[in-house]
């Protein structure tokens, strides 16, 4: 209610309802796993269970006699078949012109494992269940090693090595801006705010657990893979440069998908072995992973520690900013880890003029699941380490943390505004925007609140995180689209953007319904269709770019659709392609007094088709999210009593799917401060949160509002002036809750405490405090 009265009070209409939806809640979706083949087999992996040892012996004698089993595959047959050279993106000149030690990884392991859950063998069966109990009756005898799981005890000195050709445990290092100008500005600084943060591993953990299924045609010695995917033609690349089989040798199947978050857009081992296993037996070879697999071997996020020092004038003006990084990348490179750096570099000033800035990277490598791209890929992390100095310096000087943003804001007349590291920032209003959220808040009412609270023997917080965020560029050279009308009136857009839960069937099809003025019943949206993938090029989607790059090139396809639709409607009404006018699907002349439908122009059964191509960089979306938070000193909880955020995502096309965004961002970055938190056992390596009944999910009561407006200033990037918003709520809410839950502790006298910020946790920091004073 809250939200529609937010729309209703700035001229929105109500929203229009997402046409995927009946088909999703009513059962008729078809995920990874309900594909069904001829012939089809099951498969199941036999992984490891210790983080660091050497693979003596595995015997497959009692699983290959097992009833129904058909084969079982080791780390021999992926080297055989040369699969394990795994792709990674840290292609980029690191420190002094270094470039990444990229260790090898066969699609099963091979040697020795790094990992607990990493695949060591593959069982074949007839059906699920004999894959099961086969795979229980492959005895692996290993040689344990001593394993490393924290980042910085795996870069000091003498720590066990992960990797023989990786020396000390660092792969790559990197820097970003000016170290010489940073260090005079601390050094010339009045005042020097120093924090260390950790952004803490996590589970992405979407709903639908991942799956594959591989058929091979040997006629063509081409591969078919039916999979959880957030867009082909990323995930073929990967596929392509991690077995050496040629990109026009994979047709991939992603119908629905139940959430991705960056961790479907990889190339997974477990897929590369499937191909193996396919291409011995021929026949298609299924694999749908457990909720367990999925905590051990699907990617991890963040996993981020990071040391920051902010300079300050006498009058509270930023000087200079230095961090350090250590970015645990677990026991192997991902493809899906650049963002941790490039993302990070590209938005370290956050909103702030900052002359100064400096950044160094050390990536670590671990006895854990690798990390890759999670909601933000980097972006969430640079600002909560940002805006936690921002707050704690304006908490050490006595400044309200309000003011100190608005004193040190990029100004208006500064955009766009090219940054110390290098990128260029498009048009931001964050004085106007600040001042939205502040109002929304009730911020100068905060005292009044937090007495009452006190009186009741509460702690009560209050938090703010103004951010900026780039939405990905993309790894394809371009965006394509296309567009057939059939004889039927239906229009079709073709694109190889790939919802997970993002509604791209509405959004898209009202792009261009809008464009052809035609009922958005009318237009239909295909995503990745097999027909089209050899033909057409696209990013995948991810990094908060679809409606940037793939939705703008819809809109180029619809409008060229009506410049050439003239053209070829003039030739039947018999004037000239300049004497033809366009409106509501119908093409007609005054000097012909004829008219034509955009349906007529499909001849002989073949479609009207246009096509339409664009290549789109970065918007800059941006917010400011305030949170106020009361923390219950006896048991350490946190409780969220209001939340409030104001957004610029530029035009918005949706306004339900933007809001959906936003809430599910905020949750999930809730959910990383309060509670989620992927631990390892020091000692031994052992995944100590590998299902729900450890791994603490956040639920739907600990935000139970948002009070929400839009700032938007149309993007420049976009012909439809649009900028990305799926991240941003994440981006947000991480610091601005963190902000919220440390002002709490800091009234009661407590300092900086590491995240998740767990009742556990809250609580030992409130007696810890009680027992030093």
């Amino acid at each position: 209610m809250a939200a529609k009265a937010n729309r209703e009070a700035h001229g929105h209409h109500d929203p229009v309802g997402r046409v995927e939806d009946a088909r999703l809640v009513t059962g008729n979706g078809k995920y990874a796993a309900d594909w069904r083949l001829p012939g089809q087999l099951h498969a199941r992996f036999v992984r490891a269970d210790r983080a660091h040892a050497d693979i003596v012996s595995i015997d497959a004698t009692a699983a290959l006699r097992h009833p129904g089993v058909k084969a079982v595959l080791t780390g021999e047959d992926a080297v055989q078949a040369g699969y394990f050279t795994a792709p990674n993106a840290l292609n980029f000149p690191g420190r002094n012109g270094m470039t990444a030690i990229a260790p090898r990884r066969p699609a099963l392991a091979h040697g020795r494992v790094r990992f607990v859950g990493e695949a060591v063998a593959l069982v074949v069966a007839a059906t699920p269940a004999a894959a099961q109990d086969a795979a229980e009756l492959v005895a692996v005898e290993y040689r344990d090693r001593v394993p490393v799981t924290a980042p910085e005890a795996a870069l000091a000195p003498g720590a066990p090595r992960i990797h023989d050709e990786v020396p000390g445990n660092c792969p790559f290092e990197s820097e970003a801006g000016s170290a010489e100008a940073v260090a005079a500005a601390i050094a010339a600084a009045a005042h020097v705010t120093r924090l260390k943060v950790v952004s803490n591993r996590v589970a992405p953990s979407p709903m639908e657990p991942r799956a594959c299924m591989v058929e091979w045609d040997a006629s063509r010695d081409h591969y078919t893979l039916y999979v959880c995917s957030q867009g082909i033609t990323t995930q073929r690349q990967q596929m392509s440069a991690w077995t050496g089989v040629k990109g026009s040798q994979f047709t991939i199947h992603a119908r629905d998908v139940g959430g991705g978050f960056g961790q479907r857009t990889l190339a997974y081992p477990e897929y590369c072995a499937l191909m193996i296993a396919a291409k011995k037996l021929g026949r298609p070879v299924q694999w749908v992973a457990t909720r367990g697999e999925g905590f051990m071997a699907d990617s991890h996020g963040r996993a981020n520690v990071i040391e920051g020092e902010l300079a300050l004038d006498a009058g509270g003006r930023f000087l200079g900013l230095r961090l350090s990084w250590v970015n645990d990348m677990g026991s192997y490179l991902s493809p899906g880890a650049m963002g941790h750096i490039r993302n990070t570099t590209t938005c370290m000033t956050g909103v702030y003029r900052i002359p100064a800035l400096y950044a160094s990277y050390r990536v670590a490598l671990t006895n854990t699941t690798p990390v890759a791209a999670y909601r933000g890929a980097g972006r969430p992390d640079i600002a909560y380490v940002v805006e936690r100095l921002v707050s704690e310096a304006a908490a050490e000087l006595g400044i309200d943390p309000a003011e100190l943003r608005r004193r040190n804001f990029i100004p208006v007349e500064a955009f766009p505004y090219a940054t110390p590291t290098g990128s260029t920032y498009e048009y931001a209003d964050m004085p106007g925007l600040i001042e939205k959220a502040l109002k929304l808040a009730d911020w100068t009412g905060f005292a009044e609140r937090r007495a009452k609270t006190e009186k009741n023997g509460k702690l009560r917080g209050l938090g703010i995180a103004t951010v900026i965020e780039n939405t990905g560029a993309g790894n394809a050279p371009k965006d394509d689209a296309e567009i057939e009308v059939g004889a039927d009136g239906i229009v079709t857009v073709h694109t190889l953007a790939k919802a997970q839960g993002h509604g791209h069937e509405t959004t898209f099809a009202q792009i261009v319904a809008g464009a052809l003025e035609l009922p958005l019943a009318r237009v239909r949206v295909m995503q990745c269709a097999p027909e089209k993938q050899q033909s057409m090029v696209g990013n995948h989607t991810g990094g908060s770019r679809s409606t940037v790059g793939a939705g703008s090139v819809c809109h180029l396809a619809a409008l060229k659709a009506i410049d050439e639709g003239k053209a070829r409607a003039a030739l039947v009404l018999g004037v000239e392609p300049s004497q033809v006018a366009y409106a509501r699907g119908v093409f007609g002349s005054t000097e012909s007094g004829k008219k034509v439908a955009l349906a007529d122009l499909a001849r002989d059964g073949t479609p009207f088709a246009v096509a339409a191509e664009g290549r789109f960089g970065s918007t800059f979306p941006n917010g400011c999210h305030i949170a106020e938070v009361e923390v219950d000193p006896s048991t350490g909880a946190t409780g969220i009593t209001a939340y409030s955020a104001v957004d610029d995502c530029g035009r918005v096309i949706n306004h339900a799917i933007v809001e959906g965004q936003l809430h599910g961002g905020v949750m999930q970055g809730i959910g990383q401060v309060l509670g989620e938190s992927i631990v390892y056992d020091d000692a031994t390596g052992q995944l100590l949160t590998g299902s729900f009944m450890d791994y603490c999910m956040p639920r739907a009561g600990w935000l139970r509002g948002i009070s929400g407006q839009e700032h938007a200033t149309p993007s420049k990037v976009s012909p439809l002036g649009v900028k990305g918003m799926g991240e941003s709520g994440c981006t947000g809410s991480i610091p601005a809750v963190a902000n919220a839950v440390m002002d709490a502790l800091r009234s009661a006298g407590v300092g900086h405490v590491d995240m998740p910020l767990t009742p556990s946790r809250v609580w030992l920091a409130l007696q810890s405090r009680q027992r030093k004073g």
